[in-house]
């Protein structure tokens, strides 16, 4: 995933605008139906987190890889079976992706509480905040009422999620492809493959020597492809603007992280990030209100699934 990575003039003007445009999208679209709707979620995301705290980076990671593929409608949480292909085979998913047992337990509440209520591809979106929030970053605006999908595509999971060895034009085109900039190319917390960065350490030469050489000890040349490096080696699981300094520093974990300080227009929004917390978060909440209004499924299109793996 790409690593998977102004100023507040405001998540309110933003989402207006945004739920405008989408008409049936809402952040109180559960209030009548499910009113305990969002706190169910947070409760189990916190739940989680307190389990396994890498958890939040991967609920964020589901989010992320569900919207790049035809828009933010669950098809990431589809199972295969013997009639049906879905995405979690596909090359970014494969071994890859985790975090599906968390929100079977999530929706499981949110059957029983109000059943057939609460779509999969808004449980997908709440969690990503809450696990955001929950790991010291900021909160943003939810806008609901995306309904699920009937089906997947694991040929466009495999094209329209970028590769860690992107670089910053590739890593622009996916982005433009959803509707989305430069400035939304950030993000900060997760762990990589070895199999994700080993190039990068041996190969590329805009590095840093020494922390190069600390990532090869885990990471040799052949072997121990499954072995985990951190985005940010510092706080891998608090959510802050490290990322960014270490960028300055030649020390982005994957070739199209460093990608984004390498003497591209990035260049400029690496260093503001790096300086200025506040500004990385307010953009950082924008894109994340502009990615989950991705083509999302609503009135009747899709469906509501009853269990998130499979189509009902």
């Amino acid at each position: 995933m790409v690593s998977y990575k102004l100023l507040l003039l405001g998540l309110v003007f933003a989402g207006a605008v945004l739920q405008s445009i989408n008409g049936k999208l809402s952040p109180t679209s559960y209030l009548p139906r499910c009113p305990n709707a969002l706190s169910i979620v947070q409760d189990e995301v916190i739940a989680a987190i307190k389990n396994k705290r890498r958890i939040g980076a991967s609920l964020l990671r589901l989010h992320f890889h569900d919207c790049f593929v035809n828009g933010c409608d669950a098809s990431v949480l589809l199972d295969d079976t013997p009639g049906f292909i879905g995405e979690k085979t596909a090359v970014p998913n494969n071994n890859s992706l985790r975090g599906f047992e968390v929100v079977d337990r999530i929706k499981a509440k949110l059957e029983k509480a109000c059943p057939g209520v609460v779509s999969c591809a808004d449980i997908l979106a709440l969690a990503a905040r809450g696990s955001v929030v929950h790991l010291g970053g900021p909160s943003w605006q939810v806008y609901l009422g995306r309904r699920d999908s009937t089906s997947a595509s694991r040929s466009a999971a495999s094209t329209s999620i970028p590769p860690p060895a992107s670089n910053i034009s590739s890593l622009l085109s996916s982005f433009a492809a959803q509707g989305l900039s430069l400035r939304d190319l950030d993000h900060t917390i997760g762990l990589e493959r070895c199999t994700s960065f080993r190039a990068r350490i041996y190969n590329d030469t805009n590095i840093d020597d020494v922390f190069a050489k600390s990532l090869q000890s885990n990471c040799p040349v052949t072997g121990n492809d499954n072995n985990l490096a951190s985005l940010d080696l510092q706080t891998p699981t608090y959510f802050d603007n490290l990322y960014y300094k270490n960028l300055l520093k030649e020390k982005g974990l994957l070739h199209s992280d460093q990608e984004l300080f390498n003497g591209s227009p990035a260049d400029a929004l690496v260093k503001l990030y790096a300086s200025n917390t506040f500004a990385f978060y307010y953009d950082f909440a924008n894109s994340m209100v502009k990615m989950g209004n991705i083509k999302p499924l609503t009135g009747g299109q899709g469906e509501i699934r009853i269990n998130c793996r499979k189509v009902n």
